[in-house]
């Protein structure tokens, strides 16, 4: 393989409010030029008017060659090569989320090179798969996750089969399914003697119901307790999450007691 770590880029031009990753490869005193990362031979100005909010006396403040800069795509003019970007109109939970996904995408292209070499293909070769596997993805890191969780089957209609289970392989071996949180408190009260057995016999009927989730019960204080249900996606934890509260609410009413459950806010 030729040296230089693999990079696959996108041929054409960002969209119109894009959010873009980018590196800072000229500092002028009216503004920046950034060399865009994921696409192919395509470099933006940042005005310095979009650099950062306020009046700016010295650019070189702000910026400097070589920086990675997460910009939104202003304006293009694909006739005249010309990309306007902001740096200002970008706030920190995009610009998080743009420099996660290009960290992720670095991954991907790597584990795209490790496998590319165990099943004998060429850069060449890597990259026209790349470029393939970006445009039915969005991102090779996409196409490596949906590997990892649905199987290497489904990659098997872009890429050999043998590449396929390569890279389910590898997939499966670096990412972890994410996991989210739901969380409530139930109330429970029984005016029966033995009604703080009553109200654990009625808690012992969240265990029973059988889902893929990982859950927790805490006493809080009478009459509160504190349920918290971990699952892979919101849709399966708010599933799990109904069918516990019922089964715990139908078992307190049944055992003489009564109940409610308040949902907790994320």
């Amino acid at each position: 393989m030729s040296e230089g770590r693999l990079v696959i880029k996108r041929s054409g031009y960002p969209g119109k409010g894009e959010i873009v990753i980018g590196t800072v490869t000229r500092v002028l005193d009216f503004g920046a030029f950034v060399s865009l990362d994921e696409y192919e031979g395509k470099e933006g100005l940042v005005h310095i008017s979009e650099v950062a909010p306020g009046w700016i006396k010295d650019i070189r403040d702000y910026v400097k060659k070589g920086q990675k800069v997460v910009c939104k795509v202003l304006d293009l003019n694909p006739k005249r090569g010309h990309i306007d970007l902001s740096i200002k109109d970008v706030n920190e939970r995009q610009r998080r989320e743009k420099t996660q996904q290009w960290k992720n995408e670095l991954k991907a292209f790597k584990w795209l090179e490790i496998v590319g070499e165990k099943v004998g293909l060429s850069r060449k070769e890597l990259l026209s798969i790349g470029k393939k596997l970006i445009k039915e993805y969005d991102t090779v890191y996409g196409a490596f996750e949906d590997a990892a969780f649905e199987g290497y089957e489904v990659l098997t209609p872009f890429v050999s089969e043998k590449l396929a289970k390569a890279m389910a392989e590898i997939a499966k071996e670096n990412i972890k399914p994410p996991h989210v949180k739901v969380r409530g408190f139930f109330e429970l009260r029984s005016n029966a003697p033995d009604g703080v057995e009553r109200i654990k016999k009625a808690l012992m009927e969240a265990y029973k119901v059988k889902n893929d989730i990982s859950m927790k019960i805490e006493y809080i204080g009478a009459p509160k307790y504190r349920i918290v249900i971990e699952a892979e996606d919101y849709k399966t934890a708010e599933k799990s999450l109904k069918s516990i509260t019922n089964a715990v609410l139908k078992a307190v009413k049944k055992l003489g007691g009564e109940g409610t459950f308040v949902r907790e806010a994320i």
